[in-house]
């Protein structure tokens, strides 16, 4: 379960945003590479580098809001969830998705949406995404009735179920526990250094090449915390992580590339915010945000023609 603090409540330390950050088949051989002769080399310099967002749709974008739990899961009403779900459902929608909103809702409903989600046609669609906004352990996330694994609900849009998904963005972002650490925090001098960024030469070919591509590829898993630990929730203001994505997005959403913003994220989560609470033990504590990337290219919202007035 996640905590949530009651009385004092969470309060960020300063929602500052940090200065740097700019938008810009051989039988010798065990391995071979797919396809025929034109088939290009992963990162030649010909290969495209951003995910193609040139299509009809964005694509939809799933919110599940579990706040209330039967009293057999023996977890407690997550207040302010439902402001993390309105957030989010404003700024994803700013950045052209379509965004439907389920509160509430049972193991089978939780799962048989994704199913139905996947089996959608999306071969007009940029990207897929989820927030799921719920209880949870490592591994898990709570419906109204019971956890489910999340293996289970990714399972559906893995590339060899999901077809007109492959090679496309599949973006989960996941409030919730996954453990019952909390994180004490460590005292550090705060440093940075800047380096140009490497240009990079891109030169897209006119030819449409085949490729074979991982069934695991183009997902990423935006986490609230690490492995292990508590996720902190405000009564009145919402989760942390859901906050700072919501500020990123609305900040940055239609020209910062997405892991950048998710670096930016991580980084008001980490030095901003920090627990207050009427129990020692639950004061003055720290959370982590972690990404875990099997994207294989840059992912960015731009504006889409129509969409610029």
């Amino acid at each position: 379960m996640e905590s949530s603090s009651i009385g004092k409540g969470t309060r960020p330390t300063g929602l500052t945003i940090p200065s740097g950050y700019q938008t810009d088949d051989s039988p010798s051989n065990s391995s071979c590479e797919s396809g025929d002769k034109k088939s290009l080399r992963p990162g030649a310099p010909s290969d495209p580098l951003e995910y193609n967002f040139n299509n009809k749709r964005r694509g939809i974008f799933i919110i599940i809001n579990n706040k209330h739990f039967d009293e057999s899961t023996g977890q407690h009403a997550r207040e302010g969830t439902d402001i993390d779900a309105e957030r989010l459902e404003e700024r994803f929608q700013a950045l052209g998705f379509e965004v439907q909103r389920y509160d509430n809702i049972t193991r089978t409903k939780m799962t048989g949406l994704m199913y139905d989600m996947a089996s959608k046609d999306h071969s007009d669609v940029d990207c897929f995404g989820v927030a799921i906004l719920s209880h949870g352990r490592e591994g898990a996330v709570y419906a109204t009735d019971g956890s489910v694994p999340l293996n289970i609900l990714v399972l559906p849009f893995k590339g060899d179920r999901a077809p007109s998904l492959v090679g496309k963005p599949k973006l989960f972002f996941i409030q919730a526990c996954r453990g019952t650490k909390m994180d004490d925090g460590v005292e550090v001098v705060d440093g940075s250094s800047f380096t140009e960024d490497d240009s990079v030469d891109a030169v897209a070919s006119a030819d449409v090449i085949m490729r074979t591509v991982p069934t695991e590829a183009d997902f990423l898993f935006a986490y609230s915390t690490t492995p292990g630990y508590y996720s902190w929730r405000n009564n009145e203001e919402g989760s942390w992580f859901i906050q700072a994505l919501c500020i990123i997005l609305e900040n940055h959403g239609k020209e910062m590339e997405l892991m950048h913003m998710l670096t930016l994220v991580n980084h008001i989560v980490a030095y901003d915010f920090e627990s207050c609470t009427n129990e020692d033990f639950t004061s003055k504590k720290k959370q982590m945000p972690c990404i875990v990337s099997m994207l294989t290219k840059y992912v960015y919202f731009r504006p889409k023609k129509q969409e610029i007035i």
